[in-house]
């Protein structure tokens, strides 16, 4: 094969390491055609007899900044010590557990009942139409329709239930700002007390209004999400009535919880949680934060050395 071209190493590792997952024989045991739960006529979600779903969603760790060859961050410890009063902000990360390539953290779609998301008629019908490569019962690299991979934007809730990564929280009297890595992005949760629109123009990322409900909690409420997004790599579709509901809990100084509710009428007949106090660490303040881009014209050149050789096989 010929080499790959240097400006594109980080794309192609980022990718590399994604097909590493996607390909892997865990993986393709939870994605055969399963004889256990079923989801409401939904796609096979059930556990292979041969190989079990996993209590949690990476059964096989990956180092990802080690592979892709980031370079540590060159500060020191953080300090420790209760949290601060009305502040989330710092460089967060979450570890291998913001990858969620099953699906929603709390949520994967691994075939247990338990994670059985509940679909109204609308909502199974619109999650036949998507083909995810991720997931129980995700079809092969080249089939899938997952808008990501034609590096459309992951918008929210996605931006938070695949790839979550290290992010940057900055902080000021009326707003606040989240530096997400994939796809290099940021949005603005509003604290100023004003209300979300009523009829909003669409937007991938939302409008997102916060509050403080006690010294270390952030009730965030988002609304006004284009439809073409999903919620998660599992291909879970949403409607414009899609409201998001997050809730960032600073446990101490060094650590931060985020739990994530997804309520829409349209396609869930009830409210359920995508992440349950997702866990996050505090990075030094010079912790360098890489690059996780799809540009199309890199994708193009990843498919044609990386991408089509592997499907085809």
């Amino acid at each position: 094969m010929a080499s790959v071209p240097t400006t594109l190493k980080g794309f192609v590792a980022a990718m590399a390491v994604m097909i590493v997952l996607t390909c892997s024989p865990l993986i393709r045991a939870q994605n055969a055609p399963q004889s256990g739960a079923k989801q409401s006529g939904a796609k096979s979600q059930g556990a292979s007899k041969n190989q079990a779903a996993p209590d949690h969603i990476y059964p096989e760790p990956v180092d990802y900044w080690k592979q892709t060859g980031t370079v540590p961050a060159k500060g020191g410890k953080t300090s420790g010590g209760p949290a601060p009063r009305h502040d989330i902000s710092g460089v967060w990360d979450p570890g291998e557990v913001g990858i969620q390539i099953f699906g929603a953290g709390a949520m994967p779609a691994d075939g247990k009942p338990g994670h059985a998301v509940p679909f109204t008629p609308a909502g199974l019908e619109a999650l036949n139409r998507n083909k995810p490569n991720g997931g129980n019962g995700g079809v092969q690299l080249a089939e899938n329709n997952d808008p990501v991979f034609i590096c459309d934007p992951q918008g929210m809730p996605r931006e938070e239930l695949y790839e979550m990564r290290t992010t940057q929280i900055v902080q000021t009297p009326l707003k606040i700002y989240l530096m997400y890595t994939f796809g290099r992005v940021w949005r603005v949760i509003w604290l100023d007390g004003r209300a979300l629109p009523t009829d909003p123009e669409p937007r991938w990322y939302g409008y997102s209004v916060g509050k403080w409900v006690d010294d270390t909690t952030l009730l965030v409420e988002t609304t006004g999400l284009d439809e073409r997004t999903w919620i998660d790599r599992a291909g879970r579709p949403h409607s414009a009535d899609l409201r998001v509901e997050e809730r960032f809990h600073r446990v101490d100084h060094d650590h931060l919880e985020l739990s994530l509710t997804i309520t829409d009428a349209q396609m869930y007949t009830k409210p359920w949680i995508a992440l349950d106090k997702m866990r996050f660490e505090l990075q030094p303040d010079d912790f360098d934060v890489r690059e996780m881009i799809c540009a199309p014209s890199e994708y193009r050149e990843y498919d044609k050395e990386v991408g089509d050789p592997a499907s085809s096989k």
